[in-house]
């Protein structure tokens, strides 16, 4: 048996509370899809667990302007709304194939991106949705973009005493199409080899916004800017979609690495093959 105490407060001013209470001795679980392996793993856990199950004001996924995606928002909430499947469909797509059916129950997506695995399947979508993460603590609310929000593996710029509240993604996203393939070398419940996520917005026939995000193939989550940059401006064609998929597997855009999944030089290949054919999907999505 590993011993800790487990809290579960009613409101956001309690969990303050307690995290100003037990600081470094505390760990925050919402699903414990990744937090409870952690600790059956590792044989260690912290001195309390402070659960945020009992936040129901937190589990909410609304269009009010921007899209606005609560912390608690289970992954299974996401993959059965029809406003994330028509109009964030890469979000879609990312949540829907996370472990099963009974762990999309409980994980939420705030528990994805904050235990920031370099594999996590909704920060991949999340980068190329151009989201923001809101983060509350006891001086006051901050909104960080995604893309800063990841410093290391199993890292981000969250404070000990701060709870992430919400995701928002802008909307102008609503006038873009987009699409996330993970390559894995099993179709369900199973962590991916490397992720790819695209977003792209048309005028005409004409590119006139894109972005690229990796997920496994760095450390952390990344867009991939070099090639994003060349898309813009660049007609819909092949030849133009091929060079964006070089570019996003190149140095340009981020050194890849090798891990037990996969070697840097297959993930290479992966990210040169799916770049192409997400953004044609992106484009077949818009409106």
């Amino acid at each position: 048996m590993i011993d800790y105490d487990y809290r579960k407060p009613g409101n956001l001013e309690e969990v303050f509370s307690l995290l100003k209470e037990y600081g470094p001795h505390a760990a925050l679980i919402a699903g414990g899809t990744d937090v409870m392996v952690k600790i059956r793993n590792t044989r260690k856990a912290p001195e309390v667990l402070i659960s945020l199950r009992g936040l129901k004001e937190l589990s909410y996924i609304r269009k009010n302007g921007d899209y606005h995606i609560g912390a608690l928002a289970t992954h299974r909430m996401l993959e059965q709304s029809d406003l994330v499947q028509r109009e964030l469909t890469a979000l879609y797509e990312g949540a829907s194939r996370i472990g099963s059916v009974q762990v999309r129950n409980v994980a939420t997506i705030a528990g994805n991106i904050c235990n920031a695995a370099p594999s996590a399947d909704t920060a991949g979508p999340l980068l190329a949705l151009d989201a923001q993460v809101l983060l509350q603590g006891p001086e006051g609310e901050r909104r960080v973009p995604i893309t800063e929000f990841f410093t290391g593996t199993y890292k981000t710029v969250r404070k000990e005493t701060e709870v992430v509240t919400e995701i928002r993604i802008p909307a102008e996203m609503e006038r873009f199409g987009s699409a996330y393939w993970k390559q894995s070398r099993r179709k369900a419940m199973n962590l991916p080899i490397v992720g790819i996520a695209v977003s792209l917005r048309l005028d005409n026939a004409t590119i006139s916004d894109a972005r690229i995000a990796l997920t496994v193939a760095a450390p952390t989550p990344i867009r991939a800017y070099k090639a994003e940059e060349f898309l813009t401006g660049k007609p819909m064609d092949e030849a133009v979609l091929a060079e964006a998929g070089r570019i996003a597997a190149s140095t340009d855009c981020c050194t890849l690495r090798d891990s037990l999944r996969g070697e840097a030089w297959y993930r290479a290949e992966i990210i040169e093959a799916y770049v192409p054919r997400m953004a044609k999907l992106a484009a077949e999505r818009i409106n």
